[in-house]
């Protein structure tokens, strides 16, 4: 089937607006292969276009409208529809650092890195719009991470940990809305509709860099008239961009410098270098000339060493290291020897550093492709990009009511959104209700408030997060996160007032000079953040009598009962005494006399104990019994001998209550008048809990 023959509905209109050119490309897909059906070029008259960015609205309309024309002609029917990208020289580059404390006691979780994230972003957009006074908006079109600082130290992945701060090294890169816009102007302006916009790099990688290949590191330049677009790849997703100030220019300036050139003559002489071994031009004086292309190229060599230098560098910003391989396009990127040049300053293989035509396009029919070679790659990216993807690289989405739209360079997810519209990420972190702080003998100690509830977010009225993925027409909805209650203390919380000892009768309280803020201070009271409070405690009994002016010479100090010394340490609840030494004298002496008069006491029952038995021995009846585990003998007195008559013959204290009185008679529950026989065991005693009796 001849090219030219198609269906109109199944064509798209590609447009590359340049620097130098706009180039126009009908396609479609057929039998699964890209066909270019007609192709236009038209230069610019003037310096419409600076960088990528229009500033001639008219002339560039003027431009795009002839191509558009040309188009028309000869596909044979009008276009009202088109596919454009906007320049990666227009990309700005920012790199911020953010640092934010933590909470010690709480987990990093994904949410805070993200909230972190967003933070920083949108501090890296602010800087540019403070910077940039003739933007007033940015897209934000690629980010990385490049380093997470734990407590001042590298970590690969924050989350999980904890510490006391967590810092994060950002490269963004944004794209200023008045590109955007201007395109729009001018394709209005022609009477097109944009059905699909992307960026230029993002196209030119598309079909330069095919997706199978994409994880891993790969860096694409396009290296065009006035500028070095650069983007990094890796993971699957580009990563990050870059531009340098020079390029193709860089050259012509210096041809015309060495040989008196004008520009355009200088220009043309460049584009020669590659397909011509001799060059010949006249000067600006009239002089002809024919140089060898070797010449020419020695002349010019630190230009072109200059060019690599600033593209290693910027790869080298944007990645920190050098790529797996780098893919040169762009007009600029048949520059001789430039490849070998880039590859040696990054210390890679040169075979690494490779220049990509149109000819490397998988399933690419270019028969009416005007522009082949490097040059050919963005205009053919923006084709294939438009042709291969039902939704645009431009999104739109509702964020809390407002619209916004969104650059689709990645699967984009609820966090991008956010960065765009503003949200303050703060609003997203669960903040902890105000700590307390107070100094408590010079001593700091801090009281925490509640943890608050985490930010809700909603996608379509679904419960999302901030990682949940986002579509074209979404809708979003935050509800801010809520602040935990407060701190609240008192003084009892640093300070027991309540604890106090008896002494000598007298209740003392151990602490004293008791003060908050500098004023003595006796009760109860909240305190605030940064209150100080100072007081001492009583240790031990010396410290206690020096304050209540007590003379513990010739004194005799107790504890609980128990003997103690001056530096014993003392306790809540414990009871001192001090006793004057010559009571403690009097009190043993009248002890000494009460054990002396016990011990008579004793002897008088052991000699009547003994008289006792002496009439058992001499008596003709008795009854041998156990008593409390040993052998005990009493007279039968009587006919009949009951077992209350045991205690004339014990010594045992019925009367005084010791504890549960224990009587057992043979093992069992005594009765009082249960006869008494030969061998009965008899139990008699106090059952206390202490075992004393």
């Amino acid at each position: 089937m001849d090219n030219n023959s198609y269906d109109k509905g199944s064509i798209v209109f590609a447009l590359d607006i340049g620097t130098r050119s706009v180039i126009g490309i009908l396609g479609s897909y057929r039998d699964k292969k890209i066909v270019i059906h007609h192709s236009a070029i038209e230069f610019h008259q003037n310096r419409a276009m600076f960088d990528g960015q229009i500033h001639d609205i008219e002339e560039v309309a003027s431009i795009v409208g002839k191509v558009k024309s040309q188009l028309e002609v000869k596909a044979g029917f009008t276009l009202k529809e088109v596919a454009i990208a906007a320049a990666g020289r227009a990309l700005k580059t920012q790199r911020i650092e953010i640092e934010k404390e933590l909470d010690e006691n709480k987990s990093i979780d994904r949410h805070l890195v993200n909230s972190i994230e967003i933070e920083g972003l949108q501090m890296a957009k602010l800087q540019l719009e403070e910077r940039d006074a003739e933007t007033t908006n940015y897209f934000c079109v690629g980010h990385t991470v490049i380093n997470y600082f734990l407590n001042n130290g590298i970590i690969t992945n924050p989350v999980g940990h904890r510490g006391r701060s967590l810092k994060m090294d950002i490269l963004a890169t944004f794209l200023p809305h008045v590109v955007v816009d201007s395109l729009y102007t001018v394709m209005n302006k022609v009477g097109l509709e944009v059905t699909y916009m992307t960026l230029e790099p993002i196209a030119a990688i598309e079909v330069a860099v095919p997706q199978s290949i994409r994880l891993l590191n790969i860096a694409m330049v396009d290296i065009g008239a006035g500028t070095s677009d650069i983007a990094i790849t890796k993971d699957g997703a580009v990563v990050a961009y870059g531009m340098t100030s020079t390029a193709g220019d860089e050259l012509t300036e210096a041809i015309a410098k060495n040989y008196l050139l004008d520009f355009d003559t200088a220009e043309a002489v460049k584009c020669q270098l590659c397909q011509k071994e001799y060059q010949h031009f006249t000067d600006i004086l009239g002089m002809q000339h024919e140089i060898p292309t070797e010449t020419v190229l020695e002349a010019i060599q630190p230009a072109i060493k200059t060019i690599a230098k600033d593209i290693a560098s910027n790869i080298l910003l944007q990645n920190e290291k050098a790529p797996s391989a780098i893919f040169l396009i762009g007009g600029g990127s048949q520059i001789p020897f430039l490849n070998e040049e880039v590859a040696n300053l990054l210390e890679m293989p040169k075979e690494r550093v490779v220049v990509r035509g149109t000819e490397i396009i998988q399933n690419l029919n270019q028969e009416n492709l005007l522009v082949v070679g490097p040059e050919g790659i963005t205009p053919v990216g923006i084709l294939v990009k438009a042709l291969e993807n039902q939704s645009r690289d431009f999104i739109e989405i509702n964020v809390n009511g407002k619209e916004i739209k969104l650059f689709q360079s990645k699967k984009l997810k609820v966090s991008d959104a956010l960065v765009l519209i503003g949200f303050n990420p703060r609003d997203l972190i669960p903040k902890r209700g105000k700590t307390i702080t107070v100094m408590v003998n010079g001593k700091e100690k801090s009281f925490y408030g509640e943890y608050g509830v985490a930010a809700e977010i909603y996608v379509n009225r679904l419960t999302s997060s901030l990682d949940s993925p986002i579509k074209g027409g979404d809708t979003i909805n935050i509800l801010p996160a809520k602040q935990g209650k407060d701190a609240l203390c008192s003084l009892k919380d640093v300070v027991d007032l309540n604890t106090l000892v008896e002494m000598n009768g007298n209740h003392v309280k151990l602490v004293h000079q008791l003060t908050l803020n500098g004023e003595a201070m006796t009760e109860n009271v909240p305190l605030k953040d940064g209150d100080i409070i100072s007081y001492k405690m009583f240790k031990t009994v010396e410290e206690l009598c020096h304050q209540l002016n007590i003379k513990y010479n010739d004194k005799v100090i107790y504890i609980n009962g128990k003997v103690a010394n001056l530096f014993d340490f003392i306790k809540d609840h414990d009871k001192i005494e001090l006793i004057d030494m010559l009571e403690v004298e009097e009190s043993e002496n009248i002890v000494e006399e009460e054990i002396i008069e016990e011990e008579n006491v004793q002897r008088e029952m052991v000699w009547q104990k003994n008289e006792v038995l002496e009439e058992i021995e001499s008596s003709e009846e008795a009854i041998s019994l156990i008593y409390n585990g040993r052998p005990l003998t009493i007279p039968k007195t009587k006919t009949e001998m009951i077992f209350v008559d045991i205690f004339d013959y014990v010594d045992f204290d019925r009367y005084q209550l010791k504890g549960k009185l224990i009587l057992l008679h043979n093992g069992e529950n005594a009765n009082y008048v249960q006869p008494l026989m030969d061998g009965d065991e008899i139990v008699v005693k106090w059952d206390t809990p202490d075992r004393q009796h």
